[in-house]
């Protein structure tokens, strides 16, 4: 079974018809909690829970086995789609889930465009200041069902972490951070999606989680 996509289905379907995951729980017999593990990705329903929670999203077993199953991710307001904007003159940050014509301080702003970063055993952690971001320097931790996010980045007037962020589908959590602060937050673990981390040099790079 993919996990990734089981995560999804059952996410996808539950919301589908409006309910909590301790409704989607009581109704098979799990607790909410069971439930919040399976959509984020930490565990998997047992072969006793399948035919159980196939029957009430109304969905068939092999469609629990396999995830395979059409989710919209085109939706008008998906998160995933959330495209940032940032003011270098007074740091304001704004993000968007659709194309927007933007100015600040006088200026028109333009997208962010992010630098997927991906494992690489081979790189070097970015210790000079004038290097760029590399995934080595981003360590994303799970502590219970929290998130913490570090970068080892300086953090000085000239040069700093500008802000950190969490997207999913359907939520955007994201912690502004300042001069001469650590370059670290935290959020609540809602599954899979994508940290993005804005250094205000050398741009915005992003990590699938």
């Amino acid at each position: 079974m993919d996990s990734r996509k089981i995560e999804k289905l059952i996410v996808s379907k539950r919301k589908e018809k409006s309910m909590t995951q301790k409704e989607l729980g009581l109704k098979i017999n799990v607790s909410d909690k069971t439930i919040s593990k399976w959509e984020s990705g930490l565990g998997l329903p047992d072969i006793s829970s399948i035919e159980s929670l196939a029957n009430v999203p109304d969905l068939n077993v092999n469609e629990i086995l396999t995830g395979d199953v059409n989710i919209n991710d085109n939706d008008m307001a998906n998160m995933k789609r959330t495209k940032f904007y940032f003011c270098g003159k007074c740091g304001n940050i704004i993000a968007s889930t659709n194309n927007v014509i933007l100015n600040c301080c006088g200026q028109k702003l333009t997208e962010l465009k992010a630098e997927e970063l991906k494992n690489d055993v081979n790189s070097e952690k970015s210790v000079d200041n004038d290097e760029n971001l590399t995934r080595n320097d981003i360590k994303v931790e799970y502590i219970e069902d929290d998130i913490f996010v570090s970068v080892d980045h300086p953090m000085t007037k000239s040069h700093f972490i500008t802000f950190i962020a969490y997207v999913i589908g359907d939520k955007l959590m994201i912690n502004k951070l300042y001069p001469e602060q650590n370059a670290f937050t935290r959020f609540k673990r809602c599954g899979h999606g994508t940290i993005y981390v804005l250094c205000n040099k050398h741009g915005l790079v992003s990590i699938k989680i």
